[in-house]
């Protein structure tokens, strides 16, 4: 008489076909899983060498494709402009005006003052940074001499300054009540 375990290492060895719950163990041996052969047809050696000229003639075609458009970038939807607003266009152009030659010169002379005036401001702000790190320097360098324990405490980095944060105007205004999404989305992208 079986067991239950011998039954079972003799499904999972073999292969079964069951109706039921319990098996009825009907087996296939190894040997009907095969077909018999297909007997093989002579070709003409110039049908099959035609047959290779042809592979080889469409696989260069798309190749010679392949390189003419190796130039062009793919399409990006985000950066299309609609038809709509292509159609308008003519009554959404402003017209520049025309400026004459004594307000392009005030506008010289205006550009010329502004980076005279930008180039003085960086000047006094990277001198005062300077002398900043100097008289740093010199204070460290005179606590050095007096103690080296103070020196060591002074340029111990402070932790409560490293959690710095800074919140200051945004562009817009925050929602109130947005639930903001769990981070699925749906991707509708081409594959290229």
């Amino acid at each position: 008489m079986l067991c239950i375990s011998d039954v079972r290492s003799h499904i999972t060895s073999t292969r079964l076909i069951s109706t039921s719950i319990n098996p009825l163990l009907f087996k296939a041996t190894t040997c009907l899983y095969a077909e018999p052969l297909k007997k093989k047809k002579r070709i003409d050696p110039a049908v099959i060498k035609h047959r290779e000229e042809r592979k080889k003639k469409r696989l260069e075609k798309q190749i010679r494709r392949l390189e003419k458009n190796a130039r062009q970038l793919k399409p990006i939807d985000e950066l299309e402009v609609p038809l709509e607003f292509m159609d308008r266009k003519k009554e959404r152009e402003r017209e520049v005006p025309t400026l004459t030659p004594e307000m392009e010169d005030e506008r010289a002379v205006l550009l010329k003052k502004w980076a005279t005036y930008k180039q003085k401001q960086h000047l006094k702000d990277t001198q005062m940074i300077d002398r900043l790190i100097f008289a740093q320097q010199k204070a460290l360098d005179e606590l050095h001499q007096e103690s080296e324990e103070l020196y060591e405490a002074a340029i111990q980095i402070n932790p409560t300054q490293i959690p710095f944060i800074v919140r200051g105007p945004v562009q817009t205004p925050p929602i109130k009540g947005y639930d903001s999404p769990d981070g699925e989305f749906t991707d509708v992208s081409k594959k290229w």
